[in-house]
């Protein structure tokens, strides 16, 4: 397992210290879980969601491709 150091608030690190506590977890553990609930996956397991999703889209990998440029152009548009 790899390790990490981050740098937390002092009232941050005590929210999250607490929260671990009162779920009876590791710091760790609650921050994994929030990783998870963001969406954040290992490639592995992104790589057979973006397969499955493009098998019952029925779209070639080219044509997903090419929406998902067209997708993410209209959404920086959007943002401007």
């Amino acid at each position: 397992m790899t390790r990490l150091t981050i740098s937390l608030s002092d009232e941050r690190y005590r929210a999250l210290k607490e929260s671990a506590v009162r779920r009876r977890k590791t710091i760790g553990a609650v921050i994994d879980e929030c990783l998870a609930q963001a969406g954040i996956k290992p490639i592995d397991q992104a790589t057979e969601l973006v397969a499955a999703a493009r098998k019952r889209s029925g779209l070639s990998e080219a044509a997903a491709t090419a929406l998902a440029v067209r997708e993410t152009r209209a959404t920086r548009r959007r943002r401007r």
